[in-house]
């Protein structure tokens, strides 16, 4: 892992929350994508070290959704840039850290990402990311 890319924030309502960010951050957000695979539109702030992610349920059976019905609104992911995604998830495996999926997949801002689960870094959602090509 290279560095912090984004931390990721749960909300219930993407539009408000923007509001309140952009208020925050005095700045706008820069991109809303929605990523339907996984039930999920996104936000964008770029505070130029770090982004921060607003992620919004799409749907109610959603990771999301689940989340802030469990948890409510808040930190829900610190995601790190990674070069070699693959490679540092077979690292990790054998590191045993358990990971969500065996393969990465599309997330939002042209990223293939992969979560390591909570359960094994102390209960905070680990996703690696790495631009698409």
């Amino acid at each position: 892992m290279k560095k912090l890319e984004h931390i990721g924030i749960a909300v219930k309502d993407l539009d408000a929350a923007n509001v309140l960010f952009a208020k925050l951050f005095g700045r706008p957000h820069y991109k809303i994508e929605e990523v339907e695979k996984e039930g999920v539109r996104t936000s964008f702030f770029d505070l130029g070290n770090v982004k921060i992610e607003l992620v919004a349920a799409t749907r109610p059976d959603s990771a999301i959704a689940k989340f802030i019905e469990k948890r409510g609104e808040g930190l829900h992911h610190l995601a790190f840039e990674s070069e070699a995604i693959e490679t540092e998830m077979q690292e990790l495996k054998a590191k045993e850290f358990t990971l969500l999926s065996e393969k990465p997949f599309a997330g939002a801002d042209n990223k293939n990402v992969a979560f390591i689960h909570p359960k094994t870094t102390n209960h905070v959602l680990v996703e690696l990311c790495q631009e698409r090509n």
